[in-house]
């Protein structure tokens, strides 16, 4: 007579599935352009719904020489500039079940608050993103031609819809950024360098630049770790940070992928806020309490202070 295998078919009952009990959060980026809000009210008058910051504005320079023996007329000061803040609120909120938290195979609940709360810093900091990038000032490619508005340029603005899939970014446009960025007297935000924010995507195209005037050229031949990190580092004065933060569309020609970047110096974006963003344990209301509440809350707003202050790239990626 055959062997009978005691096996995992025989007895199925203890063979089950094994899980791990401790849990990983999917990857994340890292927030960013809420720190570039350095503008905020100082002596703020009251609360309100909105916030007003006042500029004063110079008088026009009196280059004429003066006549011994006539007092020069006064010359008035302007009325002040204005920048508003409307404040708004933002939230979110989680209910949880007792039953979920009794019954889970990991502690469920510092997790719902860690997932709360980056929900909290990444929605604000998209918000805040959503006005850096209605800036007044931008410079883009629309079929390989450098492209800018009014303000910058009268060469021709181009159109956001005309950028093609060819039209990646290139030093000629961070050397035009920094360069405008002075001429409009922007002050850096760190030393003398300006801060410049471009997707990954993006900064590949500036690192694989190739020849005469590009980015990879004298990284070759310069002993620093730049090229061996793959950062783009200090470059035509300005320091980078990529961030896969930075808003993309399918919005350019043929629907290709526009990615945005910006250029800023100091006091380019300017936050007033009434209720800081906090994270709210909901007061439990059901009859058996049978589920917690968990959300978060602000009431804040941003406006660009400084319009020359800031300038938006649109371009597209050879990785797009």
């Amino acid at each position: 007579m055959a062997d009978a295998y005691t096996n995992t078919t025989t007895i199925s009952n203890l063979v089950q599935t094994a899980y791990d009990r401790a849990l990983e959060f999917q990857l994340r980026d890292m927030p960013l352009f809420r720190n570039f809000a350095d503008k905020r009210p100082v002596q703020q008058a009251m609360p309100g719904s909105s916030v007003v910051f006042q500029l004063y504005n110079d008088i026009s320079e009196q280059t004429a020489t003066l006549t011994e023996g006539t007092d020069p007329d006064a010359v008035s000061i302007g009325n002040t500039s204005t920048v508003t803040v409307s404040l708004a609120e933002y939230g979110a909120a989680v209910l949880e079940t007792r039953k979920l938290s009794a019954l889970s195979l990991s502690d469920v609940d510092p997790a719902v608050v860690d997932i709360v709360t980056r929900n909290c810093v990444a929605s604000l900091d998209s918000a805040a993103q959503a006005v850096v990038r209605g800036g007044t000032h931008y410079i883009r490619k629309n079929s390989g031609t450098i492209k800018t508005d009014a303000g910058l340029s009268s060469a021709g603005t181009g159109t956001t819809v005309l950028t093609t899939a060819t039209d990646i970014f290139s030093s000629p446009m961070a050397r035009l950024a920094v360069t405008k960025l002075r001429a409009l007297k922007a002050v850096p935000r760190k030393g003398d360098l300006y801060g410049i924010v471009l997707h990954p995507e993006v900064a590949h195209d500036l690192r694989a630049e190739t020849g005469s005037g590009g980015w990879r050229l004298p990284h070759e031949y310069n002993a620093n770790g730049n090229l061996w990190n793959a950062e783009v580092g200090a470059y035509e004065g300005a320091f980078y940070v990529e961030s896969p933060r930075c808003y993309t569309a399918t919005d350019g020609a043929s629907s290709a992928k526009v990615y945005r970047g910006y250029a800023m110096g100091l006091q380019a974006l300017a936050e007033a806020v009434a209720i800081d963003p906090q994270i709210v344990f909901g007061n439990v209301v059901d009859k058996l309490q049978r589920t917690r509440p968990v959300g978060w809350k602000a009431l804040l707003g941003w406006s660009v202070y400084r319009q020359d202050a800031l300038i938006r790239f649109e371009t597209s990626s050879s990785v797009a």
